[in-house]
């Protein structure tokens, strides 16, 4: 099993397939999973020919779970650590929901070693409204999620389980997101507690790379208008809308997403 010192001691759990040759791509996943969020999409990256790292985060599935810096910037910092131990050239990051803020604050790390970014619900540049950015909930909201997690942890997971997705995916599909989040330890929680509080526009403005914004219409995590206001933000960006899909386009309409992924992979020079 791999692992990556990142915090004195601490290691973070992550796989790294070498693929056929092509652009590497870096899977990151959201609050509370693990990697085995990727893989439906992993298969489809690997049969294209190209290289995949994947990561659990700080707290979660196969990593250690007593960080003492849980922020998103330590998170995004592990991505850029990982990229760096890998030897990864040029690499596409994609975050998923929490995921799409720590992997814009690694490809600020990064600067012109990243080739693309990629956020597939992505919980940036903001996650909470603030009096110039009318989108998303408040802090006490958050601050209401983590207390049902403190009161009954596995109840509250099943609810956030259930919730992702818009479109009918089966028990099996909710039961396996349930699984990965309980896999988490508390600590992880003070991740969402950092997204709560955390402005990416600064750093958005200044990325360079090619975006890709992929979004679910019926997002009841990440509004889809959040989303779709960000994408002036960047200095190249395209959106990719999923009507009636909700936080998990790529689970909910995985033969699209898979297909606009790989056909922006493909477009890079």
């Amino acid at each position: 099993m791999a692992r990556l010192e990142v915090e004195g001691s601490r290691s973070i759990y992550f796989e790294h397939h070498r693929g056929g040759g092509g652009r590497p791509v870096v899977l990151v996943h959201g609050a509370w999973a693990t990697a085995h969020s990727w893989d439906t999409v992993l298969p489809a990256l690997l049969a294209a020919g190209h290289e995949v790292a994947l990561l659990d985060q700080r707290g979660c599935g196969r990593s250690d779970k007593d960080f003492d810096d849980m922020s998103i910037e330590a998170l995004g910092a592990d991505v850029a650590a990982l990229v760096r131990h890998l030897g990864l050239r040029r690499p596409v990051l994609n975050g998923w929901s929490m995921g799409g803020a720590v992997v814009v604050a690694a490809a600020a790390e990064l600067g012109d070693d990243v080739g693309g970014v990629v956020l597939t619900g992505g919980a940036t540049p903001r996650y909470t409204a603030a009096d110039d950015w009318p989108y998303g909930g408040t802090v006490a909201d958050v601050e209401a999620v983590l207390g049902g997690l403190a009161a009954d942890r596995p109840g509250t997971f099943r609810g956030v389980a259930g919730a992702v997705c818009a479109k009918p995916v089966g028990d099996d599909v909710i039961n396996a997101m349930w699984a990965e989040f309980l896999q988490s330890g508390p600590r992880a929680d003070d991740s969402l507690r950092s997204l709560a509080t955390l402005d990416q526009r600064a750093i958005v403005a200044a990325l360079r790379c090619p975006v890709l914004l992929m979004a679910g219409k019926q997002d009841v995590f990440v509004a889809f208008d959040a989303i779709a206001a960000s994408k002036d933000l960047f200095a190249d960006a395209r959106l990719v809308e999923f009507g009636g899909v909700g936080h998990a386009p790529f689970l909910e309409d995985g033969e699209t997403y898979r297909r606009e992924l790989l056909a922006f992979l493909a477009g890079l020079s």
